[in-house]
């Protein structure tokens, strides 16, 4: 494969040549930010040395800016088919139509081309993170391309992308960041993001490697059409060329493409651009036919939220010139009209297109019914995009950041700002690994009672090492004692391991830690927490420090250390009994009080063998669980208060259950406490009150 033929780089304002680097972002001379690379053509010579190249996008290597092959980045993308719509043919009475199949594409849509190029610029200019803004399918082409690469991707969409567009970008590892407000908000917070963590933020249209990426559509439109109706003789254009579009990056490379293809002689024209939006996001289309060379920004009113870009800015007056220079049109279909051309296309083509494809679909059809477009030209449309199915149920959760912007999305700078502060505790991550899924809940729910942090849990160590891998987190909480990979092992990879060497990794864990497991820790843990025995505020503490977390902590002024508890209790050892399923809960309570050598304490894990018990020897204390596997622990405290000689005994209820409001009135006069709120010294004072 030939090597780039990248020269220089001009700005499209004024005209400034700059050096060949693709990662510019401003003109020096003018401060201009639409930068367009520049080739050696005279040193290109297809189509003859293209026979023997693969057919994929990076057959074109001549005409793309990245000088290293060795850094591509590439799952497939490129050489889509061409397909002629017989079938649409028929029900528009127009015998000419092509569809350029995008759908086949790794993600299912054209900006798998930009992915893929601007990926492997990223990777080789060493670039590990970056920042992108998108309504859709950008996000989920960068984000299988980061992946592959192994670069950390923040994604900022609005509030309006479906749900499952948000979860395949989690599947793929990205950090996704849902922003209630428009496109154009997002896009600002994206790029205040990346300024204030000194992070590559994407400029899409604006920068090299957007246009250059869709140029290739252009390439293989002429070479394919070539192909199918000359036998590949010579490259040939269609008379029209339609796509929709929401920034319009798509047929601005496109455009660049067939210039380029002009400039070689390949071609001997361009061909007219039909640009379609969706009529509730259609600022470029009012600008048309109002005659403007400037789009005036518009507020998305569309369920099609791939194309709800409100301010296309200089896009649309490039498109708007090429248009005035070569031919073409801009136009608008509504959401109905975009639903019943996907239906129809299913229906006579086989073809399942999301809905921002069906709006190019929709407008063709206007076009030719209006005679815009005459039944002797040729027509290609840009078939794009697919519907985003992901597997939401082998994800974990909080793979969605939430940026509230205030009412209808609209908010000052100062609260722009508060939002990125928001969002700096928000993206703040702690993994917990620990197979006790009660105990791993425990300690999220603990964190986010005071913090927005996001808490992963895993419950299974070895999928809890891959956790820690793919999140990159501030820190790592683990148990020690867990099935198939202990803490002490997994505590081994993650120092061993590059990636992962130097993320925190605190213990908490119910283990009575040896002389030879100290020796095994060995120091490499952040600290060491006993299950039970730890101040839930000092945890939270000690977490917000380890994290360098300079917001404060959402809870009240820290009290004086508490004086030690002192206990006035009888003589002989009261019994208490505990009847929780749960053994690591009932174990870690049980350790507690006998801590104190004040109590007896006995383990019971079903309501039928508790209330056995309790009728052949009554205790003086009942802590009871709500959940248990024969009965509830509501029916079970209704039968414990019909027992003449347990009537009066006490009952506290530890329980990891949210109680409605019904059932903590069937409760009654009971000492209640949630698991995640409670810690030793309270438990301790819970049964000391209920015992004297």
């Amino acid at each position: 494969m030939p090597g780039s033929l990248f020269t220089h780089v001009i700005c499209l304002a004024c005209n400034h040549q700059m050096p060949p680097d693709p990662m510019l972002n401003k003109c020096p001379a003018c401060g201009g930010q639409w930068l367009d690379a520049r080739y050696d053509y005279s040193k290109v010579n297809w189509p003859q040395a293209l026979a023997k190249r693969a057919p994929s996008m990076w057959r074109y290597a001549e005409l793309l800016p990245i000088e290293d092959s060795r850094q591509r980045v590439s799952i497939g993308e490129g050489y889509t088919p061409l397909v002629r719509a017989e079938g649409l043919q028929s029900a528009l009475n127009h015998p000419k139509l092509y569809i350029k199949d995008e759908r086949q594409s790794p993600t299912g849509s054209f900006k798998d081309r930009q992915g893929s190029l601007s990926v492997s610029i990223l990777r080789q200019m060493g670039i590990r993170e970056c920042v992108l803004a998108s309504t859709g399918n950008a996000a989920a082409a960068y984000a299988a391309y980061c992946a592959r690469a192994g670069i950390k991707l923040w994604i900022f969409l609005t509030s309006m992308a479906p749900a499952e567009k948000m979860r395949e970008l989690g599947l793929y590892g990205a950090e996704v960041v849902k922003v209630t407000g428009t496109y154009d908000e997002a896009k600002q917070i994206a790029a205040d993001f990346a300024q204030r963590r000194g992070l590559y933020f994407d400029r899409g249209a604006k920068a090299v490697p957007g246009k250059e990426s869709m140029k290739t559509i252009a390439f293989e439109i002429a070479e394919q059409l070539g192909l199918e109706l000359t036998d590949g003789e010579r490259w040939i254009v269609p008379d029209w060329y339609v796509q929709a579009v929401s920034g319009g990056i798509g047929p601005l490379g496109v455009l660049k493409g067939f210039r380029e293809l002009q400039q070689l002689g390949l071609i001997d024209r361009i061909p007219k651009l039909a640009i379609i939006q969706v009529a509730g996001c259609a600022p470029m289309v009012q600008a048309f036919k109002a005659g403007k060379s400037v789009a005036t920004p518009v507020t998305p009113d569309t369920r099609i939220t791939v194309l709800s870009t409100g301010d296309p800015g200089l896009s649309y007056t490039m498109l708007y010139e090429a248009i005035q220079q070569t031919g073409g049109t801009m136009e608008a279909a509504d959401d109905g009209e975009a639903f019943r051309a996907m239906r129809r296309v299913a229906r006579v083509e086989g073809f399942s297109v999301e809905p921002a494809t069906a709006v190019a679909f929709a407008g063709l059809e206007k076009l030719i019914v209006s005679g815009q477009i005459s039944p002797d030209e040729l027509v290609l449309l840009n078939c794009s995009g697919h519907t985003f199915p992901a597997e939401k149920h082998i994800l974990e959760d909080q793979y969605v950041l939430d940026l509230e912007l205030g009412e209808n999305g609209s908010q000052a700078r100062e609260g722009l700002s508060a939002a990125l502060e928001r969002l700096d505790e928000q993206i703040k991550t702690v993994v917990v690994i620990d197979d006790n899924p009660q105990d791993s809940r425990l300690i999220r729910r603990l964190l986010q009672a005071h913090k927005n942090y996001r808490v992963f849990e895993s419950n299974n160590p070895v999928d809890g090492f891959e956790l820690v891998k793919q999140r990159r987190p501030g820190l790592v909480i683990s148990d020690l004692t867990m099935p198939g990979l202990d803490g002490f092992s997994l505590l081994d990879k993650l120092k061993a391991d590059p990636e992962t060497a130097n993320i925190p990794v605190m213990i908490v864990s119910a283990k009575t830690i040896t002389l030879a497991d100290e020796r095994r820790l060995n120091g490499r843990q952040e600290s060491l927490w006993q299950k039970g025995s730890f101040n839930t505020r000092e945890l939270v503490d000690h977490v917000v420090s380890t994290l360098n977390d300079t917001i404060p902590v959402k809870v009240e002024p820290a009290a004086p250390p508490a004086a030690p508890l002192k206990l006035t209790l009888p003589v002989d050892a009261p019994t208490v009994l505990i009847v929780d399923d749960n053994p690591r809960d009932s174990r870690l309570v049980r350790r507690i009080l006998e801590a104190e050598k004040l109590y007896e304490v006995i383990e019971i894990t079903t309501g039928a063998a508790a209330l056995e018990m309790m009728r052949k020897s009554p205790p003086e204390l009942i802590l009871l669980d709500i959940i248990l596997p024969d009965m509830s622990g509501l029916e079970l405290l209704t039968q414990i208060r019909a027992i003449p000689e347990l009537s009066a005994t006490p009952v506290i209820v530890l329980t990891a259950k949210d109680l409605s409001r019904e059932e903590r009135t069937q409760l009654g006069d009971v000492v209640l406490w949630h698991k995640a709120n409670l810690d030793r010294r309270r438990l301790l004072k819970s049964v000391h009150d209920a015992l004297v």
